[in-house]
């Protein structure tokens, strides 16, 4: 009944709205202040999910889905997920459940092995983290001196994470970026930063590099950048939340060029590659690095696998100890589409994007605000056609005109000094027919907004 509800979801998923239409509040409205004291029938739930909650969802397997970056969903993954959640393992270290951990395992190598990641990324390491030995060499009593480096493009999530390790709030740098390195972080502005606050007494600690910013899908320079931290004994992860799955086909595999001077490297699985969500994939070049920081080792978790050394507890990578059997998700992706079909599925995105890139030219009211990386547009009404109105607000009015028209969805960014509206195409059942629809709308609501505009001019 489950299945048969979701099929009908899927065969009717291009006639919702792909923005949720509700207001704030609307649920608690609709359901009663107190659980059921006794049992109801799936039949009623059901009902009740189709009547109260499917209205308060945003689409996001909607062909009509450009918004953020996409959440790739698949059979295949659905199939995964549902055997993972089936079996219901607790995997915390190899004894838990042995095909749990030797299955990631797996997988993380056959993955990083058509990424051409460096060998050493592939499952294999020895001891030392490079925060230890910071720590070790200004004190304990100082970490206040290290210091976190991304560029003004690095995603919020790193900020916090430096946040939660303990890190000061004021030795974060966002590195300024500019329009015209298309908001890449440069080698030299990393360079001068770092020498400031070596000045000021400062300790370089992290540097992130991101392959594909949310915000406009910035490269970053991975060599070069790895070249100036590695002077300072810097940890250098790589980010590649977004646009690492792209590079396992080869005409994109340049984006990660330099990779091997990197300790550690991540893509989101749930984002582009057919994987639910959610599955994020991290390889370290010193797993040891990890399991020093993290690991704990209380009575009740010792066994014989694990004091043989042979065995990888998971629960020492990780901060929490309960882990699910996520590598199913990915393993049934990789076999099920094969390499080959997997490329083609992030090429044709890519070429999607090509086509509505292409669609923004032509049209002269708008500008391509960055030049395109892979399957992302950015793109917005020129400030010469608004008739001296703020041309952020303008195109503000143009993205929530076309959100609440439900026929679409896309989201914002703000670099620069100027709001900008991405397409980002990557939704598993999204095809040419609605790229194409999905310009028409902007041209609709465009053509109306400018009209307005004119006339109260």
């Amino acid at each position: 009944m489950i299945v048969d509800f979701l099929a009908d979801y899927y065969y009717n998923i291009g006639n919702y709205p792909v923005l949720s239409q509700v207001e704030p509040g609307y649920l608690q409205k609709k359901l009663p202040s107190y659980a059921p004291f006794g049992s109801e029938p799936i039949e009623t739930i059901l009902q009740d999910m189709k009547k109260h909650i499917i209205p308060g969802i945003t689409h996001w397997q909607s062909p009509n889905f450009f918004a953020f970056f996409p959440s790739s969903g698949s059979i295949a993954g659905f199939m995964g997920e549902m055997l993972s959640t089936g079996l219901n393992t607790v995997g915390f270290n190899w004894l838990s459940s042995p095909a749990a951990t030797e299955l990631e395992t797996t997988v993380m190598d056959w993955l990083g092995q058509e990424l051409r990641l460096p060998k050493e990324f592939l499952f294999a390491g020895h001891g030392g983290g490079v925060i230890d030995r910071m720590l070790n060499l200004v004190g304990r009593d100082n970490i206040g001196k290290l210091v976190v480096y991304g560029s003004d493009q690095t995603h919020c999530a790193v900020q916090k994470a430096a946040h939660i390790a303990g890190f000061d709030p004021n030795n974060f740098r966002a590195i300024k970026t500019s329009r015209s390195n298309s908001f890449s972080l440069l080698p030299q502005s990393l360079l001068k930063t770092i020498q400031k606050d070596l000045h000021n007494g400062l300790v370089p600690c992290y540097l992130c590099v991101t392959v594909g910013t949310t915000s406009t899908t910035a490269i970053d320079p991975v060599g070069a950048l790895c070249h100036v931290a590695k002077n300072y004994g810097m940890w250098i992860h790589v980010d590649a939340a977004y646009a690492g799955s792209a590079c396992i086909c080869p005409e994109f595999r340049h984006l990660m060029d330099g990779v091997e001077d990197a300790d550690s490297f991540s893509l989101n699985a749930h984002k582009w590659f057919l994987t639910n969500l959610d599955c994020c994939c991290l390889w370290v070049k010193d797993p040891n690095s990890l399991i020093k920081s993290l690991s704990t080792n209380p009575s009740y978790l010792h066994n014989n696998a694990s004091e043989s050394k042979q065995v990888v507890d998971y629960k020492d990578w990780q901060i929490t100890l309960s882990r699910k059997f996520r590598a199913l998700k990915v393993w049934l992706v990789l076999r099920s589409y094969g390499v080959s079909n997997l490329r083609n599925f992030l090429r044709s995105h890519v070429e999607m994007a090509k086509s509505f890139e292409e669609m923004v030219k032509l049209d002269k009211r708008f500008e391509i605000v960055v030049p395109r990386n892979l399957a992302m547009v950015c793109f917005r009404l020129i400030p010469s056609v608004v008739h001296g109105g703020d041309a952020n607000e303008i195109n503000r009015k143009l993205l929530d005109s076309m959100n609440e028209s439900g026929r679409v969805y896309m989201s914002h960014a703000m670099v620069d000094g100027m709001f900008v509206i991405r397409c980002a195409i990557g939704a598993t059942l999204t095809q040419q027919e609605h790229v194409i629809m999905a310009w028409k709308i902007v041209q609709e609501h465009a053509n109306t907004i400018l009209n307005k505009t004119a006339i109260s001019a």
